[in-house]
């Protein structure tokens, strides 16, 4: 039994749901998004409630079940309040800048980094070294977050790079003289 993908997802004021053959179709304040359900799953709207049904109960129906269901959830609070992921920027003369479509990123290296904004991702800057990383797809916000903070992970010994928030870096001691 699958607690996830039986679950109903509920509708908010605002978001309007269109579904066409196993597409689902979302649009709301933030955007539009849609979803292209599995043909082995069948879902049925009604009273601003979205249901999905697996047919067999193998393997590979609950598996796309919960899936089918989670990713419909994802779209529905996406276009309703959208996604963000905030990063901080930790180091001497690491910045960061937002011009247009792309972020500007200054991390130690002896280049700049321009890194551009997939379609329907925003990013804003902060004045503590905070980007924030936003839109309605969580797919891509989530994407961009992650090339961000790869472009220069956080290091163990004086926690320099770029990290999540709620991130916690595990600090390494660093060489000793002798005792």
């Amino acid at each position: 039994m699958s607690r996830i993908g039986n679950a109903p997802i509920a509708i908010p004021k605002g978001v309007t749901i269109k579904t066409t053959g196993q597409t689902i179709s979302a649009k709301g304040p933030q955007g539009e998004l849609s979803f292209e359900v599995p043909h082995r799953i069948s879902f049925k709207l009604e009273n601003d409630t979205l249901t999905f049904e697996r047919p067999t109960n193998n393997r590979m129906d609950r598996a796309l079940h919960g899936t089918a269901r989670a990713r419909t959830a994802n779209i529905v609070k996406g276009v309703h309040e959208g996604w963000s992921k905030t990063l901080e920027i930790n180091g001497v003369g690491y910045r960061a800048a937002a011009k247009g479509k792309n972020l500007d990123l200054t991390l130690g290296f002896s280049h700049p980094i321009s890194y551009p904004l997939p379609e329907g991702v925003k990013a804003e800057v902060a004045k503590d070294g905070k980007v924030t990383v936003s839109g309605p797809d969580k797919i891509a916000v989530g994407k961009a977050a992650a090339d961000i903070r790869a472009y220069r992970p956080p290091e163990p010994y004086k926690g320099k790079g770029v990290k999540y928030v709620d991130e916690h870096i595990i600090r390494k001691e660093g060489k000793r003289g002798k005792k």
